[in-house]
């Protein structure tokens, strides 16, 4: 009933900049959190950064100053901005949201991944 579609994953030069879109979709009452996690070869999955439905945000260490989230609420849509790409920052980047939907229930979603990969 509720679909995270992500995009804007590619490989970029180190130091250089990409950005993440995930938009929720289907029988969407309310999203209150949204964010993304990533995962390295041979790594375990990990939070990158999270933003609400009030606009609070938290954010992994390693991307502090470096990455930032954003949302536009009427769309249900999610973005990070990422800038000063490093290679350890190559990984299945997966957006990840709670939604309320219809029924009601309050649940948690997984986009398909999208692949940020680096290069020196």
């Amino acid at each position: 009933q509720v679909q995270l579609v992500e995009s804007g994953g590619g490989l970029v030069q180190a130091g250089g900049s990409l950005r993440l879109s995930c938009a929720a979709s289907g029988s969407i009452v309310s999203v209150p959190r949204m964010g993304w996690y990533r995962q390295a070869p041979g790594k375990q999955r990990e939070l990158v950064a999270t933003i609400t439905s009030g606009g609070t945000t938290n954010y992994a260490d390693s991307v502090k100053g470096r990455f930032t989230i954003s949302r536009d609420n009427a769309k249900n849509t999610a973005f990070l901005q990422m800038n000063s790409l490093k290679p350890e920052d190559t990984a299945v980047y997966y957006c990840n949201a709670l939604v309320t939907d219809l029924i009601p229930l309050t649940r948690v979603y997984w986009g398909q991944g999208t692949q940020v990969t680096v290069s020196s």
